[in-house]
């Protein structure tokens, strides 16, 4: 099993305003939930950590990104659907139960 270091980073950048973020937020719990094993997920007020906001230059609320060896890699921005979220994950996420192929 990988170590938290190992799986991939989800920042949820919200605030307490925003009302589309506020309605993504049941959706981020669950995807939580059901990806524990294979993904970080962390919510992010951007009011209250501005400074990380801007460093991964986020425009709009809500917006997710996805942190992959200590770098971003993918992001959705404004309101997106578990769906749009999955498929935007999932080539970043390990095969539970499989071990990598050696080549």
């Amino acid at each position: 099993m990988p170590s938290n270091g190992d799986r991939p980073l989800l920042l949820f950048f919200t605030t307490s305003r925003s009302g589309p973020a506020r309605r993504m937020e049941s959706l981020l719990a669950h995807l939580a939930r059901k990806e524990r094993a294979r993904l970080r997920v962390s919510l992010v007020d951007a009011d209250e950590a501005p400074e990380l906001a801007e460093k991964l230059k986020i425009s709009e609320i809500p917006t997710v990104v996805l942190i992959k060896d200590r770098r971003p890699v993918a992001r959705l921005e404004g309101r997106a659907s578990e769906p749009q979220i999955q498929r935007m994950i999932a080539p970043y996420l390990s095969n539970p139960g499989h071990e990598p192929v050696a080549a």
